[in-house]
């Protein structure tokens, strides 16, 4: 079976003469990127989170703001209380949202995380901001597209700026540096398996 996504073999970019890895820029030469995480698979928040993590290991500070999420035993919820200089911001409730209908308390605690961003992308409050379902948001017209698009642009330029959701917008992912599609294959979903604690949430 071939996945699409799957890379060919033959590549040059699998080949190298040298396996070291690249030497690590210093705090002066770093510069951010804007990475896309969409696609209808599990793994987005995932993938963020684990991008997240990465870099919190080399001392940075990351910045996590959940949209369209209001549950309070997310497994990472707990873990960034002992990380410091991790912080996870959740900007809605614990129901769905109707895209056609949003509940005006969906809108507010969107439009209260939208405007807690953009005062947290600030040069030097953080070195990683991950927008989790931003995608969603913008989708269900609780954040304009100007809106993320201008963020995109204007962030400082050493910030590493993360957006994940489903129905990510062409013109984000025009403007990304980095996009990446998850694909659903399968899913324990469809056989029946309920989410479980520490894999699902």
């Amino acid at each position: 079976m071939t996945i699409r996504g799957d890379r060919d073999r033959n590549s040059p970019f699998l080949k190298s003469d040298d396996p070291s890895p690249p030497p690590a820029m210093t705090k002066d030469e770093r510069i951010g990127t804007v990475q896309v995480y969409t696609g209808d698979g599990k793994g987005k928040t995932t993938a963020a989170l684990g991008q997240a993590l990465r870099a919190w290991g080399h001392g940075r500070r990351i910045l996590v703001i959940q949209f369209m999420k209001g549950r309070i035993n997310y497994g990472e919820l707990e873990a960034a209380k002992r990380l410091d200089g991790f912080d996870i911001i959740q900007a809605g409730r614990e129901t769905f949202v109707s895209k056609e209908h949003p509940d005006p308390e969906d809108v507010r605690l969107a439009r209260e995380g939208w405007k807690l961003l953009l005062e947290r992308v600030a040069p030097g409050a953080y070195d990683m901001v991950v927008a989790d379902e931003l995608n969603v948001a913008l989708d269900y017209g609780l954040v304009t597209l100007e809106e993320v698009l201008g963020l995109m642009r204007t962030r400082p330029p050493e910030l590493e700026l993360v957006i994940t959701g489903r129905y990510a917008h062409p013109e984000v992912v025009a403007i990304a540096d980095l996009v990446s599609e998850v694909l659903e294959i399968k899913h324990p979903y469809r056989a029946g398996m309920d989410a479980r604690e520490g894999v699902e949430f």
